[in-house]
């Protein structure tokens, strides 16, 4: 059981530090002796759970895109009661989205009854700073991670709303950890607004929520309410995601 541990945190490692590391970055980020590293290593890339660049890095492998994909089915099919109430909570469009890499990936999605409502297609990637999941599930990350994650891809302004550059971006990530939800004013797609809560699989965030529609009706929401009921239905999700409560291993 130890060392199905200590390989799940070498995965989790490597997924956390951008999906490529060396072995004193695992090693950082572990806690691991170096010797164990390197054991687990080579059973993972034997497996093809990752694989070792030309300069001697590691990287996460092509094994986990079938666990992945097969993973994310199942979570969205999962969420769907729980997308379905936020429906009728807010009248809008309800979506669930994952951090993949650098990327925002949509898994799951329950359209709005109304007939002018919003869409985001299902598998859609976007990258993180211009929506309201990318910045939930964004401050959920240390921001030093956050910060290198910004350097790989920079935010580019995708419309005249989009928060750019390194300080408007901490800062608003540092007031979505207060707020307990994020915002996206029209920063992805003019005229259109979206509010995003956290889903927390035990002490993690793993997902985030949202509700997106046209910007007036949004707007005319009682936001602060809407947020609570939101989390209040993302924690239940949360809950029904986390695993069951295992003794923590001995790491010695």
């Amino acid at each position: 059981m130890q060392s199905v541990d200590r390989a799940l945190d070498l995965l989790e490692a490597l997924a956390e530090l951008g999906g490529e590391a060396g072995i004193s970055e695992l090693a950082a980020r572990t806690a691991l002796p170096y010797g164990t590293i390197h054991r687990l290593l080579r059973t993972l890339l034997a497996r093809g759970y990752v694989r070792q660049e030309s300069d001697r890095r590691y990287a996460l492998g092509g094994a986990l895109v079938r666990l992945g994909g097969v993973a994310e089915g199942m979570v969205g099919e999962w969420a769907q009661p729980y997308l379905t109430r936020m429906v009728e909570l807010s009248g809008e469009t309800a979506n669930l989205a994952v951090l993949e890499g650098d990327f925002i990936v949509y898994v799951a999605q329950v359209p709005s009854p109304r007939r002018l409502r919003m869409f985001a297609e299902v598998g859609r990637r976007v990258l993180p700073h211009s929506t309201a999941v990318g910045k939930v599930l964004l401050a959920a990350r240390p921001e030093p991670e956050v910060a290198a994650l910004i350097d790989r891809t920079g935010t580019p302004r995708r419309t005249a709303n989009t928060i750019t550059g390194h300080p408007a971006m901490l800062d608003a990530l540092r007031r979505v950890r207060s707020q307990g939800y994020a915002m996206d004013l029209g920063e992805e797609e003019l005229g259109v607004h979206c509010l995003a809560v956290p889903v927390h699989d035990g002490g993690r965030v793993v997902a985030a929520m949202s509700v997106s529609g046209p910007a007036e009706r949004i707007d005319a929401l009682d936001l602060e309410e809407l947020a609570r009921g939101m989390r209040r239905i993302a924690d239940e999700f949360g809950a029904e995601l986390a695993p069951r409560a295992l003794p923590t291993p001995n790491r010695s």
